[in-house]
């Protein structure tokens, strides 16, 4: 056993896949560079074994795609406009967004921890603190996830 090739945990490739999603996001938002020469700079540049490409492709491409929409939907959140958020922050919060929003199969716990984690290993001190409130705000204030939220309330009794 000691020679055999281990399989990467589906969850840390996907942990992988958001952050490069985010440092992909970042480049883009302060460089307007094509989304297309992005990732083809990240697949060439960047280590991308025992990444979920799929899901880094995904949120590439549809957090720019569903960007309108996602911003909105954070504002209601914020206590400020999201451009003046720090740029890490706000490619963490629009990732956390869309999976909220979008991908109603990862429990919002897991998106919001995911989330929290990325914004201590890249955002400012104590910036996790925020990112989890707004979140948190947006999981449990819109319908998109009132069937995860009533099971999970009816669990608890």
């Amino acid at each position: 056993m000691a020679g055999q090739k281990r399989h990467a945990d589906p969850r840390r490739q996907r942990s992988r896949a958001r952050r490069r999603a985010m440092q992909a996001l970042y480049q883009w938002d302060m460089a307007s560079q094509n989304l297309a020469e992005i990732e083809a700079q990240f697949r060439e540049e960047h280590q991308l074994a025992n990444t979920d490409l799929e899901y880094f492709g995904e949120l590439l491409h549809q957090v720019p795609a569903r960007l309108d929409e996602l911003d909105a939907e954070l504002e209601r959140y914020l206590d400020r406009a999201l451009r003046y958020l720090d740029p890490v922050e706000r490619a963490i919060l629009r990732i956390g967004a869309y999976e909220l929003m979008q991908r109603l199969d990862v429990p919002y716990r897991v998106v919001i921890n995911e989330a929290v984690e990325l914004c201590k290993q890249f955002g400012a001190e104590q910036s996790h603190r925020y990112i989890n409130g707004v979140l948190d705000k947006l999981a449990c204030n819109n319908t998109f996830r009132a069937a995860e939220r009533s099971r999970r309330d009816g669990a608890g009794r």
